[in-house]
């Protein structure tokens, strides 16, 4: 509604997760560098973890690029809440395995035969799976049984799982210390600081076609930071919502006013100083 006012090219806050419009922080930098170097090199289960609005899902995201250019096939799953065989058909469907995917037994036998010609190609395989935390305890079981496929050299499936902290405390449960002994690589999305905060909002107005942003002075993205802490989910709707006030009222500035009020429709509190 507000693009051609801005004469932004498309949404800049959008809230889907597009790997264009990565803000390519050091934590975003080194996590996605540890997700890929942890497929690549066939190491097996690797956590990835963060608060809500993190960015994990875009993280995943971008990992899929990287697999996509590299030609490594995945399965993604982006909802846990499956039971058993569900899980194994959805695997089945995503790697294109020749089986009957209400098998289980088959599915098995055709995942080992396929990762086992990946291998032998130099090749590996990963399984993405978004919202971990909320996998059930038979799940979690069926996914540690497939840490079980490598051969000599390696893991012969490459385990992602990505969640809420409450997925660390999940693993940290004794009868999944097996599955925690396997983990080799962990990495934590944690919220921006203040400077990281204005740096997010300039690098997506910038992709979205504004290069040197001038609709948030920096008293108003010192005030987004204070009532977003920093988390980018909450930065986007919030921006979201003051650009679409400052088109209304035909401004091209946000003021402080604006601030307050959209903070109080969204029933955010100001993070108080230290």
């Amino acid at each position: 509604m507000y693009n051609a006012f801005f004469g932004f090219k498309e949404n800049p806050f959008n809230l889907s997760p597009d790997p264009v419009f990565l803000y390519r922080s050091p934590q975003h930098e080194e996590a996605l560098a540890s997700l890929t170097y942890g497929v690549k090199n066939r190491k097996g289960f690797i956590v990835l973890t963060g608060e809500v609005g993190t960015g994990k899902t875009t993280m995943l995201e971008c990992l899929r690029d990287e697999l996509q250019a590299e030609k490594i096939p995945f399965s993604f799953l982006f909802n846990t809440r499956l039971s058993t065989s569900q899980f194994f058909e959805m695997i089945a469907y995503d790697l294109g395995l020749n089986c009957p995917s209400d098998s289980k037994a088959q599915v098995l036998i055709a995942l080992q035969q396929f990762l086992l010609q990946q291998a032998s190609r130099g090749g590996t395989a990963a399984l993405l799976v978004d919202e971990a935390h909320d996998l059930s305890w038979d799940l979690l079981e069926e996914i540690r049984m497939l840490g079980n496929l490598e051969n000599r050299t390696g893991k012969l499936l490459q385990v992602v799982l990505s969640g809420q902290p409450e997925l660390d405390r999940k693993l940290e449960a004794p009868n999944l210390r097996q599955l925690r002994q396997r983990i080799v690589l962990r990495c934590e999305l944690r919220p921006f600081d203040e400077e990281q905060t204005a740096a997010y909002i300039q690098t997506r107005m910038a992709k979205a076609g504004m290069e040197e942003q001038t609709v948030f002075p920096p008293e108003v993205l010192s005030g987004i930071y204070r009532y977003t802490r920093g988390i980018p989910r909450v930065i986007n709707i919030l921006c979201d919502n003051l650009l679409l006030m400052a088109f209304a009222l035909e401004q091209k500035e946000v003021n402080a006013d604006m601030l307050r009020e959209a903070a109080a429709d969204m029933r955010l509190t100001p993070l108080l100083p230290a």
